[in-house]
């Protein structure tokens, strides 16, 4: 029984979600040989404020 778990920054919309779970659960039981039913994918979405890299919060962070 695979279980894949996905963190990432709060903010995709639920068809996104719904894409990201469908191809990681497909490509998952294609190539490990299970049936689909086998596969779970655990999506943790992640307040930018609760995410730190480099030493600084995420929120912290110019982008460029």
């Amino acid at each position: 029984m695979p279980i894949i778990r996905v963190e990432m920054f709060q903010g995709r919309s639920l068809e996104q979600k719904r894409a990201l779970v469908k191809t990681l659960t497909e490509e998952t039981a294609r190539i490990t040989g299970c049936n689909t039913e086998a596969v779970y994918v655990v999506i943790d979405d992640i307040h930018k404020e609760n995410w730190g890299a480099g030493g600084i919060l995420c929120t912290d962070k110019v982008h460029h």
